[in-house]
């Protein structure tokens, strides 16, 4: 048979093979043909048979062999074996969690350790992102790397809980299989001794019973040693049926409710065949072939051939259903990989694609992280060449990762003479904070602040530091200027009601008729006003009152046109200088430097028609023209000296 054929039972037995007396040996052996030496003359077509019947029945012995040294593997058909490369760090130790809480630990030992090996592949990329990012950004040797991941604590502290569980489970089973094996081979050994002519049959029988009782009750042994004991017991099993004269119909009886048992075997594995679950047939013929070894006894010479033949074929039809499979699965790892193989190359065009900016980077940043994931999330590829692509990927990565930080070396010059600009304005702000001189110091602040936002970015690992100094210090100096405006809006409101009564005093006042009289109460009355300081902003109208009257006393005063408006203009200018409005006064000279450059293009412009006129034939005809341009000219360079008084005054307030 088939089954007595894997193991070499003289070597299991001693030199001398089986212990048969000569009568039993004269009287009984009989080789079948499936035992029988094979001959020269079978062809290489029944040997690569042969093996592949073999192959189908080695894969089913040696699961059968596994899950008998250890009965919790059993469940581990029923927990479906995941692609855990697909897997984010966060699942996999969510899978994990709930792995190692399960009674049967060793029926998920394969799925943890693939779960273990997918997030250390994971886990070790990112640390060596890390870490090259890390050296990028300081390339000073003294600064040891570092990098904590929670993720990995609550892996160990999973795993371990794992091994533990393991390892219990090792030392009480490793306690058993020793003294099963030795009590497994006793019974052999008890068993070969049955084969004794001299022996009451009924006793013997008895006995035979007992050593089968005890051999269903002996518990699992090393699985290494599983098909070799198991075979030599059959053996000793069919001989004992074979070789002693014991009642025949009793015999008889027990081959043949073995034959039935193992025909409706049979008949289940037929529908197996046929059924589309294939990974599930394929287990519940795995029950069949223990349940055929360990459970059903030898059936008669006659059919004990046929019936294995039979079974063999079956076993052989399955596990190429289950290769079929296998073969379909190998195809999606192939197009998996070449999924993986254009995600790398992706990678690696990125990293060799140049630019220039921050903003730039994070896009390609983002890029290589989709495409990152997309890897891990293509599935499993050929284990033959899992290592190479895993390589080529982290490759790939690394030299994106090498690209980018070159760029990111390169403004880090930048950076470093930002916060060395920045740390300046810190210390700048901080002598100011304390400052009580508010109408020269505030313009300052503000003048820093606006520096502030124009420099660009610092290291991040000062940004926050710098960042709350500075504007730890400009806010304390601000809300010493509010409290100080807090303290003169008292004296502001006493001034427009001052102003506000003077308002009736001016508007009664009336002229003499003599001009220097006039003017020096005018001027009088200008002063007077300055004397009541500032208004409230919010009632700064009152200053546009005050200023209508003096045109009306200016008017009447018979000033000339210049004295009039450089008085209107000082009196303004002494307004916006009181109220500390910087922008203002900077835009008041802005604009009276455009108009004295305008009022020169007229002037240029008009003596250029005047150069224009005097060159044609009938100059005489255009006199009248020329005097009424001269006019204009006159007019034009009054104004100009108008703008130009104007102009200085300005510049000599800033120098006071």
């Amino acid at each position: 048979m088939l089954e007595e054929k894997n193991d070499n039972l003289q070597e299991a037995d001693g030199k001398d093979g089986i212990e048969i007396n000569d009568s039993a040996t004269n009287d009984a052996i009989e080789i079948s043909e499936s035992e029988a030496p094979i001959e020269n003359s079978v062809s290489d077509d029944a040997e690569n048979d042969e093996n592949v019947h073999q192959e189908a029945l080695d894969v089913i012995t040696n699961s059968n062999a596994e899950e008998s040294e250890d009965e919790t593997l059993k469940d581990r058909h029923d927990i479906p074996m995941q692609d855990y490369n697909t897997f984010s760090l966060d699942a996999l130790v969510d899978e994990l969690k709930k792995m190692v809480n399960l009674d049967k630990i060793m029926s998920v030992k394969d799925h943890i350790e693939e779960i273990k090996k997918a997030f250390l592949l994971q886990y070790h990329h990112l640390l060596e992102e890390k870490k090259e990012e890390f050296l990028a950004s300081n390339p000073d040797p003294s600064e040891e790397f570092e990098y904590h991941l929670p993720l990995k604590l609550k892996f160990d502290e999973y795993y371990n809980i794992f091994r533990e569980k393991r390892n219990a489970h090792f030392k009480h089973l490793q306690t058993n299989l020793k003294s099963n094996l030795e009590n497994r081979l006793a019974i052999v050994e008890e068993l070969k001794e049955l084969i004794n002519p001299q022996e009451n049959i009924k006793d013997t029988l008895k006995h035979f019973n007992e050593l089968r009782e005890r051999w269903k009750n002996a518990g699992a042994i090393p699985k290494d040693k599983y098909n070799h004991v198991w075979n030599n017991y059959h053996f000793h099993v069919e001989n004992f049926y074979d070789y002693l004269h014991l009642d025949r119909e009793a015999r008889d009886l027990d081959f043949k409710h073995n034959l039935e048992l193992k025909q409706k075997i049979i008949a289940r594995v037929e529908e197996l065949v046929n059924d589309a679950d294939v990974n599930k047939s394929f287990r519940e013929l795995q029950d069949f072939h223990r349940i055929w070894k360990e459970e059903i006894g030898p059936v008669s010479k006659e059919h004990r051939d046929v019936i294995w033949n039979q079974f063999s074929e079956l076993t052989k039809k399955i596990h190429d259903k289950r290769e079929v499979l296998f073969e379909s699965q190998r195809a999606n790892e192939q197009q998996n990989l070449e999924v993986k193989k254009e995600i790398i190359s992706k990678i690696e065009a990125l990293g060799t694609e140049k630019v220039n900016s921050h903003s730039q980077w994070l896009v390609q940043i983002q890029k290589v992280e989709a495409l990152r994931n997309e890897f891990f999330a293509a599935g499993k590829v050929p284990s033959e060449v899992n290592e190479e692509t895993w390589a080529t990927f982290k490759t790939a990565v690394r030299n994106f990762n090498a690209f980018k930080n070159s760029f990111y070396k390169d403004i880090k010059k930048d950076q470093n003479d930002n916060l060395n600009k920045k740390m300046a304005l810190v210390a700048k702000a901080k002598d100011l904070q304390e400052s009580t001189d508010f109408a020269s110091t505030t313009p300052i602040m503000k003048q820093i602040q606006e520096e502030w936002k124009q420099i660009g970015h610092v290291p991040k690992k000062y940004s926050d530091k710098i960042w709350k100094e500075f504007k730890d210090a400009c806010n304390h100096y601000f809300d010493k200027l509010k409290e100080h405006k807090s303290e003169e809006n008292v004296e502001e409101v006493a001034a427009f009601d001052n102003k506000k009564a003077y308002l009736d005093t001016l508007r009664a006042f009336q002229l003499t008729g003599d001009h220097k009289t006039d003017l020096d109460a005018i001027k009088a009355h200008i002063e007077t006003w300055k004397g009541f300081g500032k208004v409230p902003f919010s009632r700064r109208h009152i200053e546009g009152k005050f200023n209508k009257i003096l045109d009306a006393l200016f008017e009447k005063l018979s000033l000339s046109k210049k004295e009039s408006e450089m008085m209107r203009f000082a009196n303004r200018i002494d307004s916006l200088s009181d109220s500390n409005d910087t922008r203002k006064l900077d835009n008041e000279k802005i604009f009276i430097m455009r108009k004295i450059e305008e009022v020169q293009n007229e002037i240029f412009q008009l003596e250029n028609n005047i150069q224009f006129f005097t060159n044609t034939k009938n100059a005489k005809k255009e006199n009248s023209i020329v005097t009424e341009v001269r006019k204009n000219i006159a007019i034009h360079k009054e104004s100009l000296e108008v703008w130009k008084d104007k102009l200085k005054q300005l510049r000599n307030l800033g120098q006071e």
